[in-house]
């Protein structure tokens, strides 16, 4: 639970754009905008570079060139991108008028702050290391508030806002609330009249922690989390019969009743099988890399359908720990993350290397999550350092064949 909250807080301390008047930040505000508008032709993807300008990298993009520099700190009148992006000449406007796009007068306005401010860079948020916000003090109380320390987060931001704390809910709106956010379930007649005749002062506290015991906590949370893995219960396609997965399923739900750290819920599913003599659980976990459909379809190419699922393992993963729309550079260049074609075969060769990927080209049928099936297995670990070699043989593979 205390690291479900501490993820919280970022969201909790920031606000979703920049207060009038308040500091403008390049994650939260300007890259969505060059993104959108800019990357296209000036992004990472360099076959379809212009002019050799690149706007998603720190040196391009403060680069002097005889003169002219796109972002000029402190300087919105000596910064040619934003010129660029005020002008009324057409020849010169960016994004070209032809191109569809455009921005709006707010987001003009938010690029002209954030140079004055000192047009401060940050990297691409997936690879900033999470920490520890800075404690909000001196706050006046409000209403009763702050009542806990994570009350002074969220009174920080509702006054960055102009806001202020809604009134206490009546206790049978409470409970109901409660309940439903950490089990999915309402609370039955009998446990809201217990609560409502409660007067302690713990009984809140008594209430929260009575629901975070519940089995059915953790059941509802892995809801978002089978989600992002792409768990169900048949395998897709034509067919789409039924498949054993719900070991897998029930280790999730476990897992997040016991609280289990993040390092190891990430180890235990990536490669609980490389763990010293790892038990039952650990080799259930792996099923995480098991969870793509299975195509059992007569006319189906093997060499085919396997490409596709270790793809599929390889999108997944780059999505759920890396932050990262890594399957856009199967097929070219990220035009908006830092992914290059290479670095996706590359962890394509991961995969391709496990011992049931190897299983699957030799014919075997394999089904839901067993023992052994998420990690590398020892010829992975012997050829490793020959990642970069395999993985210019299966980009030339892929090339060849479209």
């Amino acid at each position: 639970m205390a690291t479900l909250l501490a993820g919280l807080f970022p969201f909790v301390c920031n606000p979703a754009h920049a207060v009038d008047g308040g500091p403008v930040e390049f994650n939260r505000d300007i890259r969505p905008i060059l993104s959108d508008n800019c990357y296209q032709c000036h992004g990472p993807d360099a076959n379809k570079r212009k002019a050799k300008l690149r706007l998603d990298t720190e040196a391009d993009a403060f680069r002097d060139e005889a003169g002219v520099r796109p972002f000029v700190a402190g300087k919105p009148s000596e910064s040619e991108a934003y010129r660029r992006i005020t002008t009324a000449d057409a020849d010169d406007l960016m994004p070209p008028p032809d191109s569809g796009r455009a921005l709006t007068d707010s987001e003009k306005e938010l690029v002209r702050r954030w140079i004055e401010q000192g047009a401060k860079w940050q990297n691409h948020w997936a690879f900033i290391p999470a920490k520890r916000p800075g404690f909000p003090l001196g706050q006046a109380r409000a209403g009763g508030w702050p009542l806990n320390v994570i009350d002074h987060f969220i009174l920080d931001r509702l006054r960055a806002g102009q806001l202020a704390p809604s009134p206490v809910a009546g206790r049978r709106t409470l409970i109901r609330r409660a309940t439903l956010d950490l089990t999915g379930l309402p609370p039955t007649p009998a446990e809201i009249e217990a609560f409502a005749a409660d007067s302690s002062p713990r009984a809140y506290e008594r209430l929260v922690n009575r629901l975070l015991a519940s089995p059915r906590y953790g059941e509802h949370m892995a809801q978002a989390w089978l989600d992002a893995a792409r768990y169900a219960d048949t395998n897709g396609f034509q067919a789409d019969r039924t498949r054993n997965q719900w070991h897998w399923r029930d280790w999730v739900v476990d897992a997040l009743n016991r609280n289990m750290p993040f390092d190891q819920f990430t180890i235990e599913q990536l490669a609980g099988d490389l763990l010293p003599k790892p038990s039952l659980g650990q080799l259930i976990a792996t099923g995480f890399n098991r969870n793509h459909m299975l195509n059992g379809e007569g006319g189906a190419i093997a060499a085919e359908t396997q490409v596709e699922y270790v793809v599929d393992r390889v999108e997944t993963t780059g999505t759920v720990w890396l932050g990262l729309t890594v399957g856009c550079a199967r097929c070219h260049d990220h035009k908006y993350d830092p992914i290059s074609q290479n670095e996706f075969y590359r962890f394509v060769c991961l995969f391709q290397r496990t011992a049931g990927a190897r299983r699957r080209r030799h014919g075997a049928h394999y089904q839901g999550a067993h023992a052994g099936t998420g990690g590398q297995d020892q010829a992975t670990r012997d050829h490793a350092g020959r990642a970069p070699s395999r993985a210019q043989s299966a980009l030339g593979q892929v090339r060849r064949r479209a």
